[in-house]
């Protein structure tokens, strides 16, 4: 017969016995003197040494197989068809690399940097290109002075640059330009703000009718104001018609790039400040608005880009006049695209290398409108002003007066 020991009675407040452990003790690392300093590591998206290397040798590579098979196999000699042959066969070569060294999406990567790096290549010496053949072929006209205080009355295709100007021609430009502008910038905004913040139906049918407009040639908005204006209702050809003519161009363009603007604008912003007790009004006003404004002065530039530019609207509802008009309703009145197209027209050296520095003329203008209009939309942030800051510069002289 088996006998069992009873196992010892344990009472409501006996305790588990814990056994004792010896407390955790801290280490500090400890430093070698004789070890060499840690390499800086490299930023995120950042190439190391062998990807910037693989990146410039297939390049490299591609340029010498397309000077291979443009100038030794292929019959394609010339500068052009080399240039299109490396970036083809470099975007090749980069994806074969990438493809070595990681996985498909390396690939694509390569690939997409190497089609986007080209396209801005291209844009840029699209640019460049223009400006300095455009500014080669008319500096001897533009260096003079008087070419910017006369205009031409009394002077002929083949007299010299010393006699003559484009005076009438920017004075007409800045008149058309900036009675279109007066026009454009209110209703153009204005249906931007009406399409986004408004909305319904309409607002549909208005969205369908500005983004038809915006490919509206240049000639159709000639004809519309001169059958209306000039035809229709008796009105003279004169540089308000030709402001009329260029804003029906302008709209568009600012309303369209416009309201791409405005509805990248948080919601958050326009529910916060209706929260507050703002109405609709003063939402728009002092939260929307102020936000989208670099935005906004993009559109007006473009605009106004559109607008300058402009030759067969403007000659169709003004015409070309040799003297200065500065009345918008006082006749003929001459701009900058217009006194280009009339000028390298005659056929005569004199006449084109005028043309050419008025173009340099006109391409300087829309630099100083850009520059101006990016100045004037930029956000002030916490930065102090330029009276601010000239104001804390005197005090100091005031003081120890």
């Amino acid at each position: 017969m088996t006998t069992m020991t009873p196992a010892p009675a344990t009472g409501p407040t006996s305790a588990p016995v814990v056994p004792a452990t010896t407390p955790p003790q801290t280490h500090l690392p400890a430093y070698d003197d004789d070890a060499p300093p840690p390499l800086p590591r490299p930023g995120l998206g950042k190439p190391s040494p062998d990807e910037r290397f693989a990146l410039i040798g297939s390049w490299v590579a591609g340029a010498a197989l397309a000077w291979l098979l443009t100038q030794r196999l292929l019959p394609l000699a010339g500068l052009p068809w080399f240039l299109i042959s490396w970036f083809v066969v470099g975007l090749v070569v980069t994806g074969v690399t990438a493809g070595i060294t990681g996985g498909m999406t390396e690939v694509k990567d390569r690939v997409a940097a190497g089609i986007i790096t080209g396209a801005a290549l291209v844009t840029g010496a699209a640019l460049v290109s223009t400006v300095v053949f455009v500014t080669m072929r008319g500096w001897r006209a533009a260096l003079n002075l008087n070419f910017y205080t006369q205009d031409m009355s009394g002077v002929g295709p083949k007299d010299s640059f010393d006699e003559g100007g484009i005076l009438h021609a920017i004075a007409g430009s800045g008149i058309e330009l900036g009675i279109a502008l007066l026009i454009t910038l209110p209703l153009g905004i204005g249906t931007a703000v009406f399409m986004t913040e408004v909305g319904g139906r309409f607002a549909t049918i208005v969205r369908t009718v500005v983004e038809a407009m915006t490919a509206l040639p240049s000639i159709v908005a000639g004809l519309f104001i001169y059958t209306v204006l000039i035809v229709a209702l008796g009105f003279p050809r004169s540089g308000l018609a030709a402001s009329l003519a260029i804003a029906v161009m302008m709209l568009p363009i600012i309303a369209r790039a416009a309201d791409v603007v405005l509805r990248v604008v948080p919601g958050g912003l326009r529910e916060a400040s209706l929260a507050l007790g703002a109405s609709r009004w003063r939402t728009v006003w002092h939260v929307v608005l102020p936000t989208a404004r670099p935005g906004l002065a993009t559109a007006v530039i473009l605009g106004i880009a559109r607008g300058v530019g402009e030759t067969s609207p403007v000659l169709l509802t003004s015409g070309a006049a040799a003297f200065t008009v500065t009345g918008p309703t006082d006749g003929v009145m001459n701009s900058l695209p217009l006194f280009i197209y009339t000028n390298v027209r005659s056929g005569e050296p004199q006449a084109i290398a005028r043309a050419f520095g008025a173009a340099t003329v006109l391409l300087a203008l829309v630099l100083v409108l850009f520059v101006v209009a990016r100045l004037l939309a930029r956000p002030r942030g916490n930065r102090p002003t330029l009276r601010a800051r000239l104001a804390g510069a005197l005090a100091p002289n005031r003081a120890a007066r």
